[in-house]
């Protein structure tokens, strides 16, 4: 067997791999994309074992054999089950960026970076209307030799996501109502509002998850570049907030400190309405990217008692040990029938459990648990629709 590593992002991750290719499968349980497709290769196991034999050069890269880096959601179930807490997302996304840059990448992420120029410019339109429909300022994008964009009125800069921008414009407009309520203040504090300033650029999580590591780089840049004139920068989606609190600093890419927009209404909890929400039935799940990414279980579940008057009611497993809604992972474009049976799966799960409103705090599991029978409502709308 060759020994030497041949493929040089993954050089770096030769431990978590070998952790992998040699352990007894104690986390092949709770992968989503695994359990769905029903396949032994695309456990944590298997996806890590063919990234390891393919970073030793033991077999000639193809399509097929790559596709399986794609076959992760991200949701860091395995991470949070392996007893050396291995970071199998990050490992397959360095085996991402290898394949993508070797061409063997899935159409579905060569899409979404051939078309991230006209992603973009959708989410520049969509925050326009935003600004337009909310009152607020446009955030002055720094052009590509480093100028500013012109001077911005405002300190605070809030970062809606691609997710709600885009495909939920009236949750959008509730986030940026809670923005401008409760994160303009002088250093987070009741007063007179300040300004708010919406950002029209995406953090550049899909090129990342797709394997465009140079795009994303990019990307990250940008949204560093304009980002540093401002004193506050609070951030809605969680998959923004994660990749721009744990990616950007280990690629060196620097950021005024990121708040969770969470975080910001929990340390206001006195001041949210009590009991606007009593007799509702509401059932939280939590994203797995505020959760075991962030660490944020406690948080939306007070904001959501504090609501209701009731502490909300919980998914068969919940906290660390929640199930993923299926949007994470560029899952949606490179596996969509997978994407599409993880779903369902958690929908008739809070069916069998009574229904009511499941409530989510991320805009890409909004997206994909809608339309799929059960009423979805997202945390933030419903602090939104409780003030007013």
């Amino acid at each position: 067997m060759k020994s030497r590593l041949k493929l040089p992002l993954l050089a770096a991750r030769e431990s978590e791999l070998e952790k992998c290719v040699y352990c007894p499968k104690l986390c092949r349980a709770v992968c989503p994309v695994g359990n769905v497709e029903a396949s032994e290769t695309l456990t944590p196991w298997g996806k890590m074992s063919l990234a390891y034999f393919a970073a030793r050069g033991d077999f000639d890269l193809d399509r097929a054999h790559a596709d399986t880096a794609w076959a992760c959601t991200g949701c860091l179930a395995c991470r949070e089950r392996c007893e050396h807490k291995n970071e199998v997302a990050q490992v397959l996304g360095a085996a991402r960026a290898e394949f993508f840059a070797a061409g063997l990448a899935p159409a579905g992420a060569v899409a979404v970076a051939a078309s991230w120029q006209e992603r973009s410019h959708k989410l520049a339109a969509s925050v326009a209307v935003l600004c337009r429909d909310t009152g607020t300022v446009l955030a002055p994008v720094a052009q590509a030799s480093g100028a500013a964009g012109g001077p911005s009125p405002a300190r605070t800069a809030l970062l809606v996501g691609c997710s709600y921008a885009r495909h939920a414009l009236a949750e959008a407009r509730a986030i940026v109502a809670l923005g401008r309520r409760f994160g303009t203040g002088a250093n987070g504090k009741a007063g007179a509002p300040r300004p708010l300033a919406l950002v029209p650029l995406c953090c550049g999580l899909p090129l990342l998850q797709a394997g465009a590591r140079g795009a994303f780089m990019n990307a990250a840049a940008a949204l560093s570049e304009t980002l540093r004139r401002f004193d506050r920068v609070i951030v809605a989606d969680p998959g923004c907030a994660l990749v721009m609190r744990r990616v950007y600093p280990e690629a060196g890419v620097p950021l005024p400190p990121v708040e969770l927009l969470v975080d910001v209404l929990a340390a206001r909890m006195g001041t949210l309405p009590a009991n606007r929400l009593a007799g509702r039935r509401l059932r939280y799940a939590d994203p797995c990217k505020l959760g075991r990414g962030l660490g944020r279980y406690d948080e939306p579940r007070a904001i959501l008692a504090r609501l209701a008057g009731a502490p909300p009611a919980e998914m068969p497993r919940a906290r660390e040990a929640a199930e993923c809604s299926g949007a994470g992972g560029l899952l949606p474009a490179t596996r969509p029938e997978a994407s599409a049976a993880i779903a369902a799966e958690r929908v008739a799960e809070h069916r069998e459990l009574g229904g009511g409103t499941l409530v989510t705090a991320c805009g890409g599991s909004l997206r994909r648990l809608r339309g799929l029978g059960t009423e979805v409502a997202d945390l933030y709308a419903l602090v939104a629709s409780a003030l007013d």
